[in-house]
């Protein structure tokens, strides 16, 4: 009896943009096009709020559970974002890809630069507003944050533009469907890159070396 084949490894995508982007939208619009891939589920510190479900949206937990997952090494990455720690675990993440699922994190700057030194085969895209006027003017009539927290995220924003030369790809959210396809155009030729494809490949060359044996 041959055995089954082997699960093809799922690809790990990151996925950064200032605060007010629109990344969350995005990446939920992506995931309801594209076979295969899934949202990881990060956990986080802060309070839930209105209209969130725990283990659906985040994993809620205290700061001192957090805090012992740091000390465990459970993290492939965390942060301290706005006084609140958000982070992906570590075995959450393996199994999603070593059962074949494509896995899409949303995260900042920081935890990005960790999961690159972790993953080093994983694709990196930062999704920019149109304009910083955009981004200020979807930041402020979202009338949820008081302005001292909005200033602290357009501070942070300007600071995250700097690091987009450490990102694969680039997208601008002007237009949602728009940024969604060439998200998933991007996801679309990260699967076909050689070294991705490498089993397949020698499978099929080999047809053509037996060929040549004859």
């Amino acid at each position: 009896m041959s055995s089954s084949p082997a699960v093809e490894r799922g690809i790990l995508f990151v996925v950064s943009a200032p605060s007010g982007t629109g990344k969350t939208t995005v990446v939920d619009r992506l995931v309801e096009r594209t076979p295969r891939l899934r949202r990881s589920r990060s956990y986080t510190s802060r309070p839930i709020r209105a209209g969130e479900v725990d283990g659906v949206d985040y994993n809620f937990v205290s700061r001192s559970a957090f805090e012992a997952m740091v000390r465990e090494d459970a993290f492939l990455e965390w942060a301290d974002v706005f006084g609140h720690l958000y982070g992906t675990a570590r075995q959450d993440t393996d199994t999603a890809l070593a059962s074949g699922a494509d896995l899409v994190l949303v995260i900042d700057v920081q935890g990005a630069r960790q999961v690159r030194e972790r993953v080093a085969e994983a694709a990196a895209i930062f999704v920019l507003p149109p304009s910083y006027a955009t981004l200020e003017a979807r930041l402020r009539g979202r009338n949820r944050d008081p302005a001292a927290a909005i200033e602290r995220r357009l501070a942070t924003a300007r600071a995250e533009i700097l690091a987009i030369d450490e990102y694969d790809y680039v997208v601008v959210n002007d237009e949602l469907e728009r940024c969604v396809d060439e998200l998933q155009a991007i996801m679309i030729a990260e699967r076909a890159r050689r070294p991705r494809r490498r089993a397949a490949i020698e499978t099929i060359v080999a047809t053509f070396d037996a060929e040549r044996r004859k």
